[in-house]
């Protein structure tokens, strides 16, 4: 494992994290507490020491989970979750700081820690990152020793170069993979100038970037890759990173053909977002034990040549650009 610095944070966290949102079954399907906890001490077994989790992940059971076994190691795990989600509906006006307080407290209560490392606003409304209030009221969090730091997870890039202006703001989750590729523009460089850490989400689109799936390829009825294509539920960049799954499946099928003997695309699409020294980590999900030792062997991989990088790079102008570039 490889570790980098969270921004303006004290935090050496692992290149490599893990995301939780799927963490005890896939997507649609019931939360299993020991499957959880396996996925959990095996990435933490193999250098893992940052977990990302949410209140709304399973009802609050993902927190649990966490707070479990990063309660039971003995290793110094951090743990960042976020908090917004919840409001309903959800409005800039419920953004309440009294509302979010009692989010964290929650949060805290749920996986038995006294302090969160970092707390993040969920994908709140974009008015909510005009209101000042909302940013000062995590201060006061830090100074009664609730949080550590404060970050904010995004749907827009405009929302990201906006959220950087509070100085209280530590870092930054924002979906960002071969597929989604506008952030490393404008945004990564506003970020490194104000040292905010950057945290990639849905690295893999929703497991598109695994090469695994084909047109014949089903989801359960609760997953959101079946029932929120087209933003019907929440964003629709948060599903398959805002692609056609057809027209995502022909860039896959290019990417296999630039990697013929790589059967599992997963570790190339990681090590093609590790190329960025912007980014402070990568928080791909496991609904597996496999999942999580499939994200750490991208450091069995020989360095990506410049050549191949260049043709994924093609591939995502050539397919996926016009569709998706201007949009988040």
């Amino acid at each position: 494992m490889k570790y980098r610095q969270l921004g303006k944070t004290n935090l050496k966290i692992s290149e490599i994290s893990l995301g939780t949102w799927q963490v005890g079954g896939k997507w649609g399907s019931g939360f299993d507490d020991q499957k959880a906890e396996n996925i959990i001490n095996t990435a933490i077994d193999n250098g893992v020491n940052f977990i990302d989790t949410a209140d709304v992940y399973e009802a609050g059971l993902s927190e649990k989970a966490v707070g479990r076994v990063v309660k039971s190691r003995s290793e110094e795990i951090f743990v960042a979750s976020k908090c917004g989600r919840q409001i309903n509906p959800h409005v800039s006006e419920g953004y309440q700081p009294d509302v979010l307080q009692k989010f964290v407290e929650d949060s805290l209560k749920r996986t038995g820690l006294e302090t969160l490392d970092l707390i993040q606003l969920h994908c709140p409304p974009t008015d909510v990152y005009y209101r000042p209030e909302i940013f000062e009221r995590f201060e006061k969090l830090k100074d009664q020793g609730k949080i550590r730091n404060l970050g904010v997870s995004i749907e827009k890039v405009e929302e990201g170069l906006k959220a950087i202006e509070y100085p209280n703001v530590s870092s930054v989750q924002i979906i960002f993979n071969v597929f989604r590729q506008r952030p490393k523009e404008l945004f990564f460089k506003e970020a490194a100038k104000k040292d905010v850490g950057i945290i990639v989400r849905v690295p893999l689109a929703s497991g598109l970037l695994t090469g695994k799936f084909d047109s014949s390829t089903k989801f359960e009825e609760g997953d959101h890759r079946n029932f929120n294509r087209e933003g019907e539920a929440f964003d629709r960049g948060e599903t398959f990173a805002g692609l056609n799954f057809e027209k995502g499946l022909k860039a896959v099928d290019e990417l296999k053909a630039l990697f013929p003997e790589q059967q599992n695309l997963a570790p190339l699409a990681l090590q093609w977002i590790l190329q960025f020294s912007e980014v402070s980590c990568i928080i791909p999900g496991a609904s597996s034990v496999d999942h999580v030792k499939s994200n750490l062997s991208v450091y069995d991989l020989p360095p990506l040549s410049q050549k191949k990088t260049e043709k994924m790079n093609e591939i995502y102008e050539k397919y996926i650009k016009q569709d998706v570039h201007q949009r988040w």
